[in-house]
């Protein structure tokens, strides 16, 4: 709440004392788009704001207009004397200011509009730069500036050309628009990755790129599973059960039975959530061999259904006492019998292809050799 009203009152500040410092400019003699200068209308492009009568102010005339009508008067060709230099600077630095500050809050914003206003802004800078002496059209840098910043941030090419191909409803754009497209998307790739890989990395989020990388053909599955290995018996002590809990994050564990032996073999995988609900519920028995043959009974599926945000539970809510913990809970039951796995020696390329395709949370990675079976964490590139 604290954040919020903090970036709302820099917001209200920047957009009310920003076109202070930009001067008055005369109205044009000429009506552009048909429109009375000033005008008090919010989608008009003659804001009067601090200025006399028959004068407007232009950068408060980009700010206090709707987004579109301020992509449409920065993309326009009809308004090449209506903005200086200075004030799309000053645009530009108050919306890339902006966007910095307010993208990522629990806000319902994006970057979409304010990189094509922000790109835009740029674009038309320089395009005013030069027009003295090339006689480019401002309009046409304009939206090649927001071309380059939405190809170079985004990483998107077809559908930004399609979009801004919409958006100037002008054809003849279309090959400038491509090559812009692809030298901004080209170089940003030499570089660093997109902005919303970035901002997924920043906040720890999980995520896989679509293909696998080149340098993935030299390596095994094998190569990248890290240890140590964390699993549980098919029978196991509820106090091994806790500890393991408590001190780790993992979201699954493989049940192996006979892991000691010369041949263990990998009976499933069972997940942290059932873990959880085995022990709240204390379906517990006293030793190894008293196995009980209806425990599963015991249970319907709607106990191990996920819940909603904020309703899991927590293995710190669930009281154990130290007697429970010197009983038994019988794993098989409750796992999944078949695991997705590969063999330690598969690509991992393959093993990629795989855990991103299918949409997999754990991965199995088995040894080669016969008659054995074990399960291995992979890193975070799986």
């Amino acid at each position: 709440m604290l954040l919020a009203c903090v970036v709302s009152i820099f917001t209200s500040c920047c957009i009310f004392g920003i076109p202070w410092l930009a001067k008055c400019t005369p109205c044009p003699a000429g009506a552009m788009f048909n429109e009375e200068c000033p005008n008090t209308d919010s989608k008009g492009n003659f804001k009067r704001f601090n200025c006399p009568e028959g004068y407007y102010n232009d950068l408060a005339s980009l700010i206090f207009n709707t987004n579109d009508g301020a992509v449409k008067s920065i993309f326009s060709s009809a308004t090449g004397k209506e903005f200086r230099q200075s004030s799309l600077m000053l645009y530009f630095v108050t919306i890339f200011t902006l966007g910095l500050v307010t993208y990522g809050l629990a806000l319902p914003s994006g970057l979409f509009i304010p990189v094509i206003l922000i790109g835009s802004a740029y674009g038309r800078s320089i395009g005013e730069l030069i027009a003295s002496f090339t006689g480019i059209d401002e309009g046409l840098c304009a939206v090649l500036g927001a071309a380059s910043l939405l190809g170079g941030s985004m990483r998107m090419t077809v559908s930004l050309c399609v979009i801004l191909l919409e958006l100037t409803n002008n054809l003849s754009l279309l090959p400038f628009i491509m090559l812009v497209l692809l030298i901004s998307k080209t170089t940003a790739d030499c570089f660093n990755v997109s902005v919303y890989n970035a901002i997924l990395h920043l906040k720890g989020l999980p995520c896989l790129e679509g293909h696998p990388e080149p340098y993935m053909g030299h390596l095994t599955a094998g190569d990248v599973v890290t240890g140590p290995l964390i699993t549980f018996s098919g029978i196991e002590k509820v106090g091994n059960i806790v500890e393991i809990l408590m001190n780790t994050k993992h979201n699954g564990f493989p049940v192996i039975d006979g892991y000691l032996s010369e041949k263990p073999v990998l009976h499933g995988l069972i997940l942290r959530s059932h873990l959880l609900v085995l022990l709240k519920r204390k379906e517990f028995q006293l030793s190894q061999t008293d196995v009980s043959a209806d425990i599963k009974q015991k249970f319907c599926s709607g106990d191990f259904a996920k819940r909603g945000s904020g309703r899991d539970i927590k293995i710190e809510d669930i009281n154990i006492s130290a007697e429970e913990q010197e009983m038994y809970i019988d794993l098989h039951p409750f796992c999944n019998t078949s695991p997705y796995t590969v063999v330690e020696t598969s690509s991992l390329t393959k093993a990629f292809s795989l855990f991103r395709q299918v949409g997999l949370r754990h991965l199995c990675v088995v040894p080669k050799e016969a008659g054995v079976s074990v399960h291995r964490q992979l890193p975070e590139i799986l």
